[in-house]
């Protein structure tokens, strides 16, 4: 591989209002923040990043400072590869990590910028991502439609359903009763075939976690998505997973060499990391190649703007297995402006894009008038 010289770094906020909240557990979206970077190397070839900012909205200005604050760190220097800037990148924050105790946003930024460097290469190599990563060259990838809220969710699903969905997974974590009603609404509404799943988002202890997994059992739920706090003892974990007939998922909130150790036990058996929020192409790929070489499903978390789906959709078709990749099926002018008419949804399944880099260039025109911050 040719080596790297990034000549400039950039990074641009903008925050998109929605038409109708987006509800979960922990919180309620009202628009839609979001972080591109843009890095362009000595001979002018550009790649495009995402960095996480999804909540609190007014994180996204903050990230976009942080990816221009580390520019300094990189640019003008040589790496032999994405992977060797990022592990270099990231060494070189390990104490500004702990002097702020911002342990997230930095590595927020770090993904943003990783993501757009394995971009620029592919494009100066003028391959897929995918096929960059692998070698495997793949058509479609299945989905499943999510951000369905918990006010008759069975009428949003069934919308899509007709849309071409066949997967879909529900925001948990309202209350006993409510939860179960929706899951049993949908399953009627959906029928036997359709994938549902769920995701508590770290709502329930133990004990409500595992009545809960009893009383949705005969639903044949796909998987229960962070049941418990992510950082509940290991042994409630187990406790739960022994409990549970409906297999554990997690990981949009584990970082590092937690990934070895979730992927090596036996609790979780989808495995969810996010491509914007940890580690961007170069840490994700390995725990994707990881989690299908131990025989669980990589299924990577996704609900941010455009160029973050398109890292995610990259990943597992290049990491293959038996995994989906999560879809927002809410209106997005940040994923749109982006993608625009590449991911059509046919029977549960969206294609591959087949142009260099991640296979699309975000349109900043259509974009100026939510931008809330750039260099």
């Amino acid at each position: 591989m040719t080596p790297i010289r990034l000549a400039s770094i950039e990074a641009f906020a903008y925050r998109v209002p929605v038409l109708s909240p987006i509800k979960v557990a922990f919180g309620t979206f009202r628009d839609r923040p979001f972080v591109l970077v843009r890095v362009t190397d000595e001979d002018g070839n550009v790649g495009w990043g995402e960095a996480w900012a999804n909540w609190p909205a007014v994180g996204a200005e903050h990230r976009a400072r942080l990816v221009v604050d580390f520019s300094e760190r990189i640019v003008g220097k040589s790496f032999d590869s994405p992977q060797h800037l990022f592990e270099q990148l990231s060494k070189q924050l390990e104490v500004l990590v702990i002097q702020t105790g911002e342990l997230g946003p930095i590595a927020q930024a770090v993904a943003g910028i990783d993501i757009a460097v394995w971009d620029l290469v592919a494009r100066r190599e003028g391959k897929p991502l995918h096929r960059l990563l692998s070698g495997r060259d793949v058509d479609s990838v299945p989905v499943y439609a999510t951000g369905i809220n918990p006010d008759e969710p069975e009428r949003f699903a069934a919308a899509r359903q007709a849309e071409g969905h066949r997967a879909f997974k529900l925001k948990t974590g309202f209350g006993h009763d409510v939860d179960v009603r929706n899951l049993r609404a949908m399953r009627k509404e959906l029928g036997p075939d359709a994938v549902l799943t769920c995701d508590s988002n770290q709502t329930h202890g133990l004990q409500d976690a595992i009545a809960f997994a009893r009383a949705i059992e005969d639903l044949k739920l796909s998987w229960f998505e962070e049941a418990i706090r992510v950082d509940a003892p290991v042994s409630d974990w187990q406790a739960l997973a022994a409990a549970s007939t409906t297999p554990l998922a997690g990981g949009e909130n584990l970082q590092g060499a937690q990934f070895d150790a979730a992927i090596g036990a036996r609790v979780l058996q989808v495995i969810q990391p996010d491509v914007t929020k940890w580690g961007g192409i170069s840490g994700n790929w390995e725990v994707a190649r990881k989690t299908v070489a131990a025989g669980k499903r990589y299924c990577p978390h996704y609900f941010g703007g455009g160029v973050s789906v398109l890292a995610s959709l990259h990943l597992l078709a290049a990491a293959g297995g038996e995994g989906l990749l999560e879809f927002d099926c809410h209106p997005n002018v940040g994923r749109e402006a982006v993608v625009g008419d590449l991911l059509p949804v046919t029977n549960g399944r969206v294609p591959v894009p087949t142009g260099p880099g991640l296979g699309a260039v975000p349109d900043l025109e259509a974009l100026k008038g939510y931008r809330t911050w750039a260099p």
